[in-house]
């Protein structure tokens, strides 16, 4: 009986790696095919001004560091739990970016960590993920706000802070009420229980990381030949990067929720929309795409430690 729950469980993961890779294909084929506002032909003569070897040699570092920053961050977390690798960071990194494509502002990542370790840590994995991911968007925040503030947008940035200011009202006069066990003040502690080193090295990693993927885009629009002052063209990458981020959004559907907030955006600053149709298009190229497809290939290979570490138990 055993054995046949085993082999069950084995072809359902063995199918579950299949739909997850199949579908991360369709999706990124069915997106780049289909979208209306993609010309190929035009796509193809905006490249060639990528072409020398140096922008490319560029792009490869800004890519490769954006990803590796946010690898190296998880491998700081997750070792608070077993010693993590930078080998066994980057495939759990590139396997939840592949397996979190699906869900709703990539929640399936956590899932697919937590796959990674025993499914008595699954809890504490959701939890250093959360703190992996909220420094991040903390960041976006903070300099998505000076951003508006940059362009002129003030109402909305004050906006943006009132509501911060409420949350944080209401965080603190609420910490105390307890919900099926769980409260502010239980997270509070949780998340001060984490050494300080390792809350400093992600708080410097996130912000190295949000500093080359902005550069990035402030890159490919120089390489474009959009000659705007650099404060203006950074505040609008922030705004964009901070009013997508917000925005309830699938990660197959992050390029076109970046491309129509940026076309908002930098049209207002005269940008040629094409222009920022194909720099939204490379962005999510090089920083979704690509990772998934490595992560498809971690997808295929992965053996669940939830149900090794049981069939260790029970022999």
């Amino acid at each position: 009986m055993k054995a046949r729950s085993d082999k069950a469980t084995q072809f359902l993961t063995v199918l579950l790696k299949i739909v997850i890779v199949s579908g991360a294909f369709y999706v990124i084929y069915h997106k780049l095919s289909s979208d209306p506002q993609l010309s190929w032909n035009s796509f193809r003569k905006s490249l060639q001004k990528l072409a020398h070897p140096a922008t490319i040699f560029v792009l490869f570092t800004l890519t490769f560091g954006n990803r590796f920053l946010e690898i190296l961050k998880w491998q700081n977390l997750g070792s608070t739990l077993r010693p993590l690798s930078l080998g066994e960071s980057t495939k759990q990194v590139l396997a939840a970016l592949t397996a979190g494509i699906f869900t709703p502002n990539g929640i399936g990542e956590y899932a697919g960590k937590a796959f990674y370790f025993p499914k008595k840590d699954a809890g504490q994995v959701v939890f250093l993920n959360l703190i992996c991911n909220g420094i991040q968007m903390g960041l976006t925040i903070v300099f998505g706000t000076i951003g508006l503030f940059i362009l002129g947008y003030t109402p909305w940035a004050w906006g943006v802070i009132a509501l911060a200011t409420a949350l944080g009202l209401i965080f603190y006069f609420t910490q105390k009420i307890t919900v099926k066990g769980y409260s502010f003040q239980l997270l509070y502690t949780k998340i001060h229980a984490l050494p300080t080193a390792v809350h400093q090295k992600n708080n410097l990693l996130a912000l190295g990381r949000y500093l080359i993927f902005s550069h990035q885009y402030y890159f490919l629009f120089r390489a474009f030949e959009v000659h705007l002052p650099y404060a203006t063209l950074m505040g609008a990458i922030a705004a964009v990067y901070f009013m997508a981020s917000s925005l309830p959004s699938f990660q197959f559907l992050d390029f076109a929720v970046k491309g129509s907030v940026a076309l908002f955006f930098f049209g207002k600053l005269g940008v040629n929309d094409w222009t920022v149709v194909f720099i939204s298009t490379l962005m999510w190229l090089m920083n979704v795409v690509v990772p998934v497809l490595i992560g498809s290939y971690y997808i295929l290979i992965f053996k669940p430690q939830w149900t090794s570490s049981s069939s260790a138990s029970d022999s």
